[in-house]
């Protein structure tokens, strides 16, 4: 039996809960939530890395960036409650953006339950336009480049 970290051999998994109040009707995961895990692995794994907000700022230049595409796929429901892995890597990372694949997985590693894709742009705060990543942030980003 795999864990999470041995059934990603590139980018990272981040545990995360799934609640009750994930839940829908039918006592699956709402569809809607899958982003907010995606959503919440990424910026956790960004913020341990000190690119996050403090206080409603950016910590750093490169935490000011948006969501310019989003597709999912799923293939499984997560059902109940319980621990999910998202496993997530950076296809590739532009001058100004950056294409983010991820699989919802089981904590084993043995079941997808969803995949995809999201791609992040970041922005000048003060002309809300697309500027390239810093040094910094291109150098933490290729730890998750698929290599």
């Amino acid at each position: 039996m795999t864990t999470v970290t041995e059934a990603a051999p590139y980018g990272d998994v981040v545990p995360m809960p799934v609640h009750f109040d994930d839940l829908d009707a039918m006592g699956v995961l709402h569809n809607a939530r899958y982003a907010v895990l995606v959503e919440r692995a990424v910026v956790h794994w960004w913020a341990e890395r000190g690119v996050s907000f403090s206080g409603g700022r950016p910590t750093t230049p490169d935490a000011f960036n948006v969501v310019r595409e989003y597709a999912i796929t799923f293939h499984r429901p997560v059902r109940g409650t319980g621990a999910v892995g998202v496993h997530f890597w950076l296809e590739s990372m532009g001058t100004t953006s950056a294409d983010y694949r991820f699989r919802v997985i089981s904590t084993d590693g043995a079941t997808v339950y969803a995949e995809g894709r999201r791609v992040n742009v970041r922005l000048d705060p003060a002309t809300m336009r697309p500027v390239p990543w810093t040094p910094h942030g291109r150098d933490l980003g290729s730890a998750l480049l698929r290599g």
